[in-house]
């Protein structure tokens, strides 16, 4: 596979922006810490003393330690352990084939990056399976924030909207299940199952003295990503809830209408937008900045610039981006990059700030991993993961308001269009919309 970034998500599926522009990565395995990192065991291990264990079974793809390994880790407590476990275990046989998916997983989690996650087979399949737009579930991407698990967004018309979960709810449990210490995978895989069965979420909501349950029935969920319209001001509304593989031609198509009816303003509403592929993201970015750096990644030790891919045909129309909490990875590079530019004014509230580059790679066993390899920076080097993208005007939008049929931050980004708007006092540096 490719070079990935995004949050993961449970729409329930796992979206993460692939980038077409890395470079190919081979399949095959990767050796991790000492001898058992290339393949799975077979039988049962017998020694406690540092060495790889031999007798009935035997183990597959043995390798040297890599040179990184430090010194203070001793090796033979993973061996034992395994013993222990083979042959104290009330349940009996013990699988060698889970135990070694399980320390797989395990491993990774001491890196404290849940983006950083490992699948065994069968959840390899289902996150691959995940990625052409269509799935069953509720339509809730999610993501950790704060070490605690919360709705990043309910996609519009999904099951998960009108149960009437909000951006930023916490997950406290998962049909009963505590989400304390919980890998947004784990989530993915408990919420996630088939169509017309329910599952039941424990939420708690800023403003809401106690927490609640909301029932949600799992349905096919059918993405189609960019819905727009005229007005009868000539504002053109062109709203993108994910960056997939339909995105650039329904993008296209809206902007040819912007353009072929004059349309005399733009409002790009990237609201609980949660990313998705990093070239959409690019192709719709390119629409204003052509073929000008979109956004860069920084490794541990390089950096690499991603350029637009056409020529501007947006660059003459006033432009306003609607953002919030749920706009993240490859929605945030987008409005990045227009605001870096001055090509659009972003209204709303701080994005969610999920700015990770995650490698996806597969082993010749059927499972894989993801690991994160860099963060994404905005053409002006402004840093996306973990601080967001703070709107020009920021503006909230209140339940009160949503419940009364009123969107504050489309009145604001129209009035701006429009000339109308009329900029209140700053308070503690920011501008606050009405």
């Amino acid at each position: 596979m490719g070079r990935q970034c995004g949050i993961l998500s449970a729409m329930l599926t796992s979206s993460f922006t692939k980038n077409s522009h890395s470079r190919k990565i081979l399949f095959g395995i990767i050796f991790i810490l000492l001898a058992f990192g290339g393949g799975y065991f077979i039988g049962h291990t017998r020694a406690a003393d540092g060495q790889v264990p031999q007798g009935e079974g035997k183990v597959l793809g043995q390798s040297t330690a890599p040179a990184s390994l430090s010194k203070d880790v001793d090796f033979k407590h993973f061996w034992e352990v395994w013993k222990i476990v083979n042959e104290s275990h009330y349940k009996q046989p013990v699988s060698d084939k889970d135990l070694y998916y399980g320390a797989m997983k395990g491993m990774l989690t001491g890196l404290k990056d849940p983006y950083t996650v490992y699948f065994d087979p069968e959840e390899a399949k289902e996150f691959k399976s995940n990625l052409n737009g269509t799935f069953s579930g509720i339509g809730a991407e999610i993501g950790i924030r704060e070490e605690k698990l919360r709705v990043v967004a309910p996609l519009d018309g999904s099951p998960a909207k009108k149960a009437g979960l909000q951006p930023d709810d916490w997950i406290l449990a998962i049909d009963g299940k505590v989400t304390t210490g919980m890998s947004v995978d784990e989530a993915v895989s408990l919420i996630r199952g088939e169509i017309g069965t329910e599952v039941i979420l424990l939420i708690n909501r800023q403003g809401v003295k106690d927490s609640f349950d909301v029932k949600i029935s799992r349905d096919k969920i059918v993405i189609n990503s960019v819905k727009w319209k005229l007005d009868d001001q000539k504002i053109m509304h062109i709203s993108i809830t994910t960056f997939n593989q339909d995105t650039n031609g329904l993008f296209s198509a809206a902007i040819q209408e912007a353009l072929t009816k004059n349309a005399r303003g733009i409002i790009l509403d990237l609201r609980s937008n949660p990313g998705g592929l990093l070239t959409s993201a690019i192709d719709v970015a390119s629409a204003w900045v052509g073929y000008e750096p979109v956004v860069s990644e920084r490794t541990k030790d390089q950096v690499q610039s991603f350029k637009g891919l056409k020529a501007p045909l947006l660059t003459e129309i006033p432009t306003v981006v609607l953002v919030n909490g749920g706009s993240a990875s490859a929605s945030e590079i987008v409005a990045g990059a227009l605001q870096d530019y001055g090509f659009a004014k972003l209204v709303g509230t701080k994005t969610f700030g999920k700015g990770s580059v995650q490698d996806y790679r597969e082993f010749e066993d059927g499972s894989a991993m993801k690991v994160t390899t860099a963060t994404w920076y905005t053409p002006k080097g402004r840093t996306i993961n973990e601080t967001g993208i703070t709107p020009d005007i920021v503006v909230d939008y209140t339940l009160d308001e949503f419940k009364a049929g009123k969107d504050p931050q489309l009145t604001t980004a129209t009035k701006i269009l429009l000339g109308t708007y009329e900029a209140p006092k700053e308070t503690n540096g920011e501008t606050t919309g009405n």
